[in-house]
């Protein structure tokens, strides 16, 4: 089925990212993978080629187009690819809307020109020790001293953690906090007393630095306070819905991928002299996860055209999300069992695609955190 949500321009900008690609992190991405990071240079790239800020006013460096199909066009090729150690959703698509929509001019003249450039990384940091996708369970805390902040707690499992330059707290301002007491603090590379921890050993994704940090008496100045004081609860529920939806579409992408490396492997592989291909239950296998990646796309599709209009609501992106990443976990297993043994190397495209993918389902709220949300519009 001929896809329809995407103009001459969208396709233009999708040459331009495999060429990024091509020339700036294929040929990096093992050393990378090694290292545990990926480097500096590579986002400084991103930014000379306009990959990052698209959505940004052209002010401040960045695109002046806020339409989310350039960041899955993005999310589809990176995914492809299969290279989601380099994390510009994140940075465009996820953090990106909280400065965008909530920071004074002030602060996008201090923070925008570099997360446009790519000399300003950024990460969030929800996620607790204790507090998963709970944010009301969040103890990270920020004590008002006047003039500033004071900020103590621990986050982990901070994507962009090593690298940040800019990092988006979500701390307790009232001693409550809870729904009506948290608050979003930006902490800027060097502040005294924040510290980060270990870039944590992931089973995949391993160029993408994920890192525990910690904040002992940090001072944040007051101009440092991002959108509302106790309003972060509302700033988060508002943006989750692109960041599932960013979530999503690498889902697909991925499941589509993998169908499609599957297909040429079974074709050319040779069993009981023939190929697999030949095979009924192998024609099966493939024609069942065909169609589910079609059904699956037709929903993300009309997704995606909702987001860009403006119109697609929590519901729905949750929809999207705990579908198509359950879908890519599935199919990401069934493709490496028909690859036999050899999708248990690593060197095959289909192992790495299995274990980078397994993320998925858990960040950006869990599968089970999503069918709570479309439980609850439909029955209270």
């Amino acid at each position: 089925m001929k896809r329809r949500i995407y103009t001459e321009d969208h396709e233009a900008f999708r040459a331009v990212v495999r060429t990024f690609l091509e020339k700036e992190v294929l040929p990096h991405y093992e050393q990378w993978e090694k290292d545990g990071i990926v480097s500096r240079e590579a986002w400084l790239a991103a930014g000379r080629q306009g990959l990052l800020g698209i959505a940004v006013d052209e002010e401040y460096g960045g695109g002046g187009n806020p339409d989310f199909r350039y960041g899955a066009v993005l999310a589809e090729e990176f995914t492809r690819a299969g290279t989601p150690g380099l994390a510009l959703g994140l940075h465009n698509d996820i953090i990106g809307p909280y400065l965008t929509s909530l920071a004074t001019d002030e602060q996008k003249r201090r923070w925008l020109p570099g997360f446009c450039s790519g000399e300003t990384i950024t990460a969030i940091a929800m996620t607790e020790p204790g507090a998963g996708s709970d944010l009301q369970g969040i103890r990270t805390t920020a004590e008002d001293r006047g003039d500033h902040w004071v900020l103590n707690g621990s986050k982990t499992f901070i994507s962009n953690g090593i690298l940040a330059d800019l990092v988006v707290v979500v701390a307790r301002t009232t001693p409550e906090g809870g729904a009506h007491g948290l608050s979003l603090l930006v902490v800027e590379r060097g502040a005294e007393g924040f510290e980060r921890g270990r870039n944590l050993d992931k089973i995949g994704q391993k160029s993408q630095d994920t890192a525990e940090l910690f904040f002992h008496d940090v001072r944040v100045p007051k101009e440092n306070l991002l959108g509302e004081l106790n309003g972060a609860f509302i700033h988060l529920m508002t943006n989750l819905a692109q960041e599932r939806m960013a979530i999503a579409v690498a889902g697909i992408a991925a499941a589509e991928h993998l169908l499609e490396i599957t297909t040429t492997y079974v074709k050319e592989r040779e069993a009981f002299g023939r190929p697999l291909s030949r095979l009924q239950h192998i024609r099966f296998e493939i024609a069942e996860m065909a169609t589910e990646c079609a059904v699956t796309r037709a929903f993300l599709d009309r997704c995606i055209e909702e987001h860009a209009n403006g119109a697609l609501d929590a519901v729905d992106a949750s929809m999207a999300k705990w579908w198509a990443t359950e879908l890519q976990k599935k199919v990401a297993d069934r493709c490496l069992q028909l690859h036999g043994g050899y999708g248990y190397m690593t060197e095959f495209p289909v192992a790495r695609a299995y274990t980078d993918g397994r993320i998925q389902t858990i960040y950006g709220g869990t599968t089970e955190i999503m069918k709570e949300i479309i439980g609850r519009s439909l029955l209270g």
